[in-house]
């Protein structure tokens, strides 16, 4: 089964230009309670390294692109974001690291509840060994 859980929204406009809604558990499969974006970033930047606990997002990159590596301890995937109607619904326990950003690059992030620095996992060691406790397959 692939970690790469990709969302299409439905892409409305005309000859004006594009327009793409999302709506809380409907397009966008949880309660939102915080938006941010990450702009102006450098191309040879990373970014991310860290799980949360129990926060969920989706991620659309609304311009320009980026490559996220997720990974759940056992998995690691990676894909490209570069339309501005596809969203990376990124679970709890999940790594992710972003990387080869556009020099127009535009990522917006949706998440499912507020900041709160408890809920990250910021060590990859430290993330493999809780995921490894919460992994059934794992005796």
């Amino acid at each position: 089964m692939s970690l790469i859980n990709l969302i299409k929204f439905n892409q409305l406009g005309d000859d004006r230009g594009g327009l793409v809604s999302l709506e809380q558990n409907k397009n966008i499969p949880f309660d939102i309670k915080r938006v941010y974006y990450i702009f102006d970033t450098n191309e040879d930047a990373a970014r991310g390294y860290h799980a949360h606990k129990n926060l969920q997002q989706v991620a659309i990159c609304i311009k320009g692109s980026c490559r996220f590596i997720l990974d759940n301890g056992i998995t690691r995937e990676s894909v490209i974001l570069d339309k501005p109607n596809i969203g990376l619904f990124i679970n709890s326990m999940m790594w992710r690291e972003m990387h080869d950003f556009s020099s127009d690059c535009v990522l917006l992030v949706l998440a499912s509840d507020y900041y709160d620095e408890l809920d990250y996992i910021r060590d990859y060691d430290g993330f493999l060994m809780v995921s490894e406790k919460n992994d059934p397959s794992v005796k």
